[in-house]
């Protein structure tokens, strides 16, 4: 079952264009890394998916059109961990993560038991107990990232869009945040893209990498096959080096002048 289609699809931000004939389908259920330069237009792909940018072309995100339909419709199929989240003044934790549930609730309608209930266990999945009762704006960036996250998770979209998710987690923080959410991809068939500048954790997490830069997708594919020095160089100006783990590849950065392009392999050697 395909989860998002996208066909020749463009975008613009202040007057220029950021996306080029972008063509994308993804099976419902796969976990896809968007990863590229600077500007390449990831966060602008994800706004598009989202609605929140217009776009030219086609795209049917879990059977929306982000572009037609209306917001609560949009966010009963989608949800995106935004990069830099807005956090209302005087808002607890809980109250919002508890927003992700708004576009369940009827009309006016007050939040059930099974929604404080959706509420309870994001919060618990996600380590944030100590956090409830306190004020949202008052927490470092990373916790914050993981409170903007639960409010994703409680919405139970079938597609999750994530903006660098782990940016301002430390190291423990960000495994926990990755294979939690590689976890409700495979119980719930959820479909994932994140937008992620660590190649590593992109290839180690993601079972197919879409590369792109500016604006257009330059490869698309399983990581081994999209991290090559070579393609690295090209696009990023970097001097690296991939080494291939029985996980996904590994990239390095690698001092000096000169040219990488030796793949080498860190696997123990086979019995």
């Amino acid at each position: 079952m395909t989860a998002v289609v996208c066909r020749g699809v463009g975008a613009s931000r202040g007057g220029v264009e950021v996306l080029h004939d972008v063509d994308l389908e993804i099976r419902a259920g796969t976990w896809v890394s968007l990863v590229g330069p600077n500007g390449s237009g990831k966060t602008t792909l994800l706004h598009a998916l989202a609605g929140l940018v217009p776009a030219t072309g086609r795209i049917d995100v879990a059977g929306v059109d982000p572009g037609r339909a209306r917001r609560r419709e949009i966010a009963r199929a989608v949800a995106l961990m935004p990069q830099r989240p807005v956090v209302p003044e005087g808002t607890t934790v809980r109250e919002l993560v508890a927003l992700g549930r708004t576009p369940h609730l009827s009309r006016f309608g007050p939040s059930t038991r099974a929604d404080r209930e959706v509420v309870d266990e994001v919060i618990a999945q996600l380590d944030l107990h100590d956090f409830a009762g306190r004020y949202a704006s008052a927490l470092s960036g990373g916790e914050l990232q993981r409170v903007v996250l639960a409010r994703a998770l409680a919405q139970q979209p079938r597609v999750l869009l994530l903006d660098e998710p782990t940016s301002a987690l430390d190291l423990g923080h960000q495994q926990q945040v990755l294979d939690l959410v590689d976890s409700m991809r495979r119980a719930n068939e959820l479909t994932v893209i994140a937008a992620m500048h660590d190649l590593t954790s992109a290839a180690q997490y993601g079972q197919r990498l879409v590369l792109l830069d500016r604006g257009r997708i330059v490869a698309d594919g399983p990581p081994a096959e999209v991290l090559t020095a070579e393609r690295l160089r090209d696009v990023y100006a970097a001097n690296v080096e991939v080494l291939e783990r029985r996980d996904g590849p590994a990239v390095l950065p690698v001092r000096g002048d000169g040219p990488v392009a030796a793949v080498r392999s860190s696997r123990p050697a086979r019995r």
